[in-house]
């Protein structure tokens, strides 16, 4: 029988970046669902803290080398790969000169938030897809931690749905309390849109604030799993009311066997289609 395909796709792993119960997760789960019998991929941005030389990172060459064009501008995907050795997995990273060469994840030094984490956001979740494709890669399960993969349900559900890669493929996203108070740009919704993506899907991005990005990926995911204890009210309350398929916060020293189960539950259950 086939392995159950998992692609974890995370905006923060340690040891990459430093300890926080997100990027614990995202080291972790992957290894405990691989050692329970699925096959994995793992994907996260190439931010310009992580030291490439110290965590041995290196560009593949057979997938790098697309553009991808956001707001009428071209920009070249880089992949690099990293191996965690003791885990026996490997680790894909979206490179990109103009988006991840700053030293800091999502502000400046300044505490400032990036004016472009709107297309850096698009950026990362198209460059997963398109590499997944490169890699002819078609995952079971597609695994979401963090606002910066949030795109990742709208494009699975909409833009790449009649791609034989994701039809079938069911989306988990994962809430944290990662909020931001900033705003997104205002054009956010016309930089993001592809072919498939309509008008109402975009509903939420009228006001592209943290809770409005999320609550569109909560619309598009076939389960949610609540990755912290002390999420955005708002945030819960809609998940709550969609009454899909959703796993409570687990304690950290036994969450993989539960998360392991909640797949299982996810697999069995209908597709999620909006319309």
């Amino acid at each position: 029988m086939e392995k159950v395909k998992v692609l974890f796709v995370a905006q923060e792993i340690t040891p990459y970046l430093k300890e926080t119960s997100m990027s614990l997760i995202g080291r972790h789960l992957p290894q405990g669902i691989q050692e329970r019998g699925k096959e994995i991929r793992t994907f996260m941005p190439r931010f310009g803290n992580i030291n490439e030389r110290r965590n041995q990172l290196h560009e593949v060459i057979r997938l790098s080398g697309m553009n991808l064009v956001i707001n009428d501008a071209d920009h070249p995907l880089i992949i690099k790969v990293a191996s965690i050795q003791q885990a026996r997995m490997q680790i894909y990273f979206i490179d990109n000169e103009d988006y991840f060469y700053r030293k800091f994840t999502f502000r400046d030094k300044g505490n400032k938030f990036f004016v472009d984490n709107d297309e850096r956001t698009i950026f990362f979740a198209r460059g997963v897809l398109e590499t997944v494709k490169k890699l002819s890669w078609r995952p079971d399960i597609v695994h979401c931690h963090g606002w910066m993969t949030s795109l990742l349900p709208l494009y699975i559900k909409k833009a790449f749905k009649d791609n034989p890669l994701f039809t079938e493929s069911k989306v988990i996203v994962s809430l944290y309390n990662d909020d931001f108070s900033e705003m997104f740009h205002k054009d956010f919704g016309a930089k993001l849109k592809l072919n498939g993506i309509t008008t109402k899907d975009l509903k939420h991005y009228k006001t592209p604030s943290y809770v409005s990005i999320m609550k569109t990926a909560i619309d598009f995911a076939d389960g949610l799993i609540l990755g912290s204890p002390d999420i955005n009210p708002e945030l819960l309350d809609y998940v709550r009311e969609s009454e899909k398929p959703l796993l409570e916060n687990q304690p950290m020293d036994n969450y993989i066997d539960a998360y392991s189960d909640f797949y299982d539950e996810i697999l069995v259950t209908e597709t999620i289609t909006v319309e």
